[in-house]
């Protein structure tokens, strides 16, 4: 009873530091600091596009604030639980609740889940704490934070079959619409799909209640993405730009040091920030481990099945890798290395496994095994999108996208946003697409290859001055943005920014054939005149950290 009190003590401490962690957009709101990249300048603006289109559930139409009719396939299924809170709810306020939902769903899985294999609550608790707080990828929702409670899902179903408590079932069904497909559910889902076939040629019988779960759950996925279905196999459609990529020249070396890299260090998508606390504990672990006899094989397993993650994940862009890209399309338009986006769950299982060994088996175990969580959740906390953005200096939610002023830019060009067109220079272009804008450039997973060869043509002669912008643009493409050469890809300057463009290139017939009337550029361009554009005026506020130069597009 005294054991059962005290962890759950520690289990409502562990919610009210989560609670504590989320504070910061509940205060702030949209004055809080969030992620950039792959998250302001693309998903947030792509959910609220879509939830303001009035093309919800539509399979084959397109919308016209984006390229000239962005196809409505390319955006997310109306069954994602994401979107619907972008149609309920302010964008700011659907991502408080999206970061609440990832939190706290991923603290509970992983506790359930370690509980199996650990019986000290300061551990599974602590370990369940730190996974809670990693710094997910926004958008993902359940993708990566709900594989732990998937996992102790699929692994009550396999162990109990029918018998399996029917709560299992319901959040089985009820995962699929909080999460991708795509990016990780699709590999878990074949990583079942192996463990049935193993349990059935080792037991010689079938657990069709655990096969069920697995085809229930698949079945769920392909049901919630009909309209990417539809259209990839029963519409002609149009034409995707990823038919089109040209990813994965690294050499043997390069190679090798993408994988230590990603071992070591993660992906920005899937960060299990383990370099500094959970790599060294699981070492010493292994040495523990060594030191008394013991053999840790389910540690051994994982900790090998994650750097064998990183290797596929390094080779998948191996120049070796060409030949079977260039002849089986899915090679080439999947992203096949997404499976390293297992390994944030795979690490905090193995910390947790280390961790029981040092408590148990190391003289003052208990002591080091404590320091060590505490270590990882200082770490951890650090990490925080207000504390780590504000520290690095980046616009909060409410300065990027600068509603005020984007709306005085409106009100200066005088006409409905549908009757002319923008392209956006040195900024995101989503910032002038969430203010209502309709632009010629943009970021997305998917868009026709026709477009691209088009717009390629505006900035050709910026392309042509820089290699590493070609070879950007040229072999894979989603963001279709207005590159100056000298800029790099960097796209964010404000205006405190001293930084001028007087050596801009771009062809102003082939935006003008597209349908562009202005540019909006958060840099003066000093040499306007010879791109054939007219300086209109220059806007700011003083909320806003950017000064927009509008210029119009003239003729020859």
């Amino acid at each position: 009873m005294s054991k059962a009190i005290s962890e759950h003590k520690l289990v409502l401490f562990a919610c009210l530091i989560i609670t504590a962690y989320l504070l910061p957009y509940f205060i702030l709101g949209e004055d809080t600091h969030i992620r950039v990249h792959d998250n302001l300048d693309s998903n947030i603006v792509w959910y609220k596009l879509l939830a303001e289109s009035g093309q919800f559930f539509s399979m084959e139409s397109s919308l016209p604030n984006v390229i000239n009719g962005l196809p409505r396939s390319t955006l997310a299924s109306p069954l994602d639980i994401v979107v619907w809170l972008y149609v309920l709810f302010e964008p700011m306020t659907a991502y408080i609740i999206g970061q609440s939902i990832m939190r706290f769903a991923a603290f509970f899985g992983m506790y359930l889940l370690l509980q199996r294999k650990v019986h000290q609550p300061w551990i599974t608790v602590g370990t369940a704490l730190g996974f809670a707080l990693l710094p997910y990828w926004p958008s993902g929702l359940l993708s990566i934070a709900g594989l732990p409670l998937a996992l102790h899902v699929f692994l009550n179903i396999r162990g109990h079959g029918w018998n399996a408590a029917k709560y299992n079932w319901v959040i089985l069904f009820l995962l699929p619409f909080f999460s991708s497909f795509i990016l990780t559910f699709v590999f878990f889902l074949g990583l079942m799909g192996v463990f049935w076939l193993i349990d059935w040629i080792r037991l010689k019988k079938s657990n069709w209640a655990f096969f069920t779960a697995i085809a229930s759950m698949t079945a769920l996925y392909l049901v919630k993405n009909y309209i990417l279905i539809y259209n990839m196999f029963f519409s002609d459609g149009f034409t995707s730009h990823r038919e089109n990529l040209n990813l994965g020249h690294n050499n043997l070396a390069d190679t090798l040091e993408l994988f230590v890299d990603n071992f070591i260090n993660g992906h920005t998508h899937d960060m299990a920030v383990h370099r500094n606390i959970i790599i060294p504990a699981i070492i010493l672990a292994f040495l523990v481990a060594a030191w008394r006899h013991i053999k840790p094989k389910l540690l051994i397993g994982l900790f090998l099945f994650n750097a064998l993650l990183s290797l596929w994940y390094a080779f998948w862009y191996w120049e070796g890798w060409r030949i079977v890209k260039d002849n089986f399309m899915i090679a080439n338009t999947f992203n096949f290395s997404r499976i390293h986006f297992l390994d944030p769950v795979i690490w905090y299982i193995c910390f947790a496994l280390a961790l029981w060994i040092l408590w148990r088996h190391l003289p003052y175990g208990k002591v080091l095994a404590s320091v060590l969580i505490v270590a990882q959740l200082g770490i951890l906390a650090g990490l925080n999108e207000e504390i780590k953005y504000s520290r690095i200096d980046t616009p909060t939610f409410s300065e990027f996208y600068s509603v005020d002023l984007f709306e005085n830019i409106k009100d200066y060009i005088g006409k409905e946003p549908s009757e002319y067109r923008v392209v956006s220079i040195a900024m995101h272009p989503t910032i002038s697409q969430y203010n209502g804008f309709y632009t010629l450039d943009t970021y997305n997973n998917s868009l026709p290859l026709s477009y691209k060869q088009k717009f390629r043509k505006i900035i050709a002669p910026e392309l042509e001055k820089n290699n590493t912008l070609e070879n950007y643009f040229d072999t894979w493409g989603s963001r279709l943005y207005m590159y100056v050469a000298e800029l790099g890809k960097h796209y964010l300057f404000t205006k405190n920014s001293n930084k001028v463009l007087d050596n801009l290139e771009i062809n102003t017939s082939a935006l003008r054939n597209l349908g562009g009337d202005y540019v909006l550029s958060a840099l003066p361009i000093q040499n306007h005149r010879q791109n054939n554009l007219r300086f209109e005026r220059s806007f700011t506020t003083a909320d806003s950290p950017w000064k927009i130069y509008l210029y119009k597009v003239e003729s020859d």
